[in-house]
């Protein structure tokens, strides 16, 4: 199962990349097991803060299908 991923702002440069396609062959059918494979893959930091959006709607439940766009987004500030 192939997954297009994009990373922004923080996140991408902890990741070093903007977007990648990622092979799933482990059975991660989950978005929380999707972010918790992607926090391990990269050793990120600070997991509660960050936003996910699949397919450009935000959620952090639910499940990943072939073909679906999961973004990691920072911590949105300002007023």
């Amino acid at each position: 199962m192939e997954i297009k991923v994009k990373y922004f702002g923080s996140i991408a440069e902890e990741t070093g990349k903007a977007e990648e396609t990622i092979s799933l062959q482990n059975g991660i059918s989950e978005v929380q097991e999707f972010i918790a494979f992607i926090f391990k893959k990269y050793g990120l930091s600070d997991e509660g803060t960050v936003q996910i959006a699949v397919n450009q709607v935000i959620q952090s439940e639910g499940r990943i299908q072939y073909g679906d766009e999961v973004a990691f987004l920072p911590p949105y500030a300002g007023g």
